[in-house]
């Protein structure tokens, strides 16, 4: 069984850091990617990030880039996203799911963690 666990949300004050943490299990981790995806109150949901567990493919969103990072630990099966000098709109849910091929499409993603919230204040 898929599993995929968020931790390390919280509130944070405009231009500071969060590291969001994905503990995935019931897959070969080093085959699939894993992505984060956040959905803002009346938005949709949009892909942030992504990482190929072999090493290969690291993908952000251009609203995000140069601010954070992914990064993963196949020996822990987690993936971390570390979020730096952060804005208001970066508030939402963060979510981490099973992204195959990084492709950052919501449409296709079967599994789903169950989100953690992030809130920036100006």
């Amino acid at each position: 069984e898929v599993q995929l666990v968020e931790s390390g949300g919280g509130l944070v004050q405009a231009g500071g850091s969060l590291r969001l943490s994905c503990a995935a299990s019931g897959f070969t981790f080093a085959d699939y990617g894993i992505g984060w995806f956040r959905q803002a109150p009346g938005k949709e949901r949009e892909g942030v990030s992504c990482v190929r567990n072999s090493g290969d493919t690291r993908a952000y969103a251009h609203s995000v880039k140069g601010r954070f990072t992914i990064s993963s630990d196949n020996a822990k099966g987690t993936v971390y996203l570390q979020m730096n000098n952060m804005k208001p709109e970066d508030t939402a849910v963060y979510y981490c799911a099973l992204d195959r091929d990084c492709d950052l499409a919501p449409a296709w993603i079967h599994y789903w963690g169950q989100g953690t919230q992030v809130t920036v204040s100006s």
